[in-house]
């Protein structure tokens, strides 16, 4: 493989970050930092392993995902932030991005994020990867396939057993079913897939055994 993926986990919500970097050249992206100690992980990670950030990729906006952004930017440097323009507001508005449900809120000091367009196409280093449309845990959710290396980051869409919450306000759960039947499932079985918690599993798995896949969110 072409591609070194470093995760790691935070221990209150344990949600997922990744540092996705090409193995030769070193240039990665830094995907979903969210709260200590996850900015301090990843600057550590890209120092250690000499990489050279390219971007931060969000695959949504909730809190959890976003809490380390101004701290990896602040040590690493003003980093184009790739997020869904659904989700932008989310960036600076607490009670959208769900911590202001929960305390006093978090608000980033992004002011130019940069849009995730679905079936796009973006480029890390020689590696292509195309943006799906997993809306419906959030309004703008995105997961990111590289076909070439047989991997797919999915965000809080799909998870090993099960599928992102849709009880939020701005939640569609037919909309996210529908997302993960027509944009996921259509991968190769053997497609990894690195979700926003939990571990990875793959395509194949998912559409034999996951619940909410099989039945719905009935």
């Amino acid at each position: 493989m072409s591609l070194r993926i470093h995760v790691t986990e935070d221990p209150v919500y344990a949600e997922n970050s990744y540092v996705v970097a090409e193995a030769d050249s070193g240039v990665c992206w830094l995907m979903d930092p969210g709260l200590p100690p996850h900015a301090e992980r990843i600057i550590d990670r890209v120092r250690r392993d000499k990489l050279h950030p390219e971007a931060v990729v969000l695959t949504h906006a909730h809190f959890d995902h976003i809490a380390g952004v101004d701290d990896v930017r602040a040590a690493l440097g003003p980093l184009p932030v790739y997020l869904a323009r659904e989700e932008w507001r989310a960036l600076s508005d607490p009670v959208y991005n769900l911590s202001g449900w929960i305390g006093p809120g978090l608000a980033t000091a992004v002011t130019d994020p940069l849009d995730l367009p679905a079936d796009s196409v973006m480029k890390l280093g020689r590696t292509e990867w195309v943006v799906l449309d997993v809306s419906g845990h959030s309004p703008g959710g995105r997961a990111l396939y590289c076909a070439g290396e047989g991997v797919v980051i999915v965000g809080d869409a799909l998870f090993s057993g099960s599928v992102g919450r849709v009880d939020f306000p701005t939640s569609d759960g037919p909309r996210l079913i529908r997302n993960i039947r027509n944009h996921l499932l259509t991968l190769p079985d053997d497609t990894r897939v690195l979700s926003g918690h939990g571990p990875a599993t793959t395509i194949g798995r998912e559409r034999r055994t996951n619940p909410f896949i099989l039945h719905g969110l009935d």
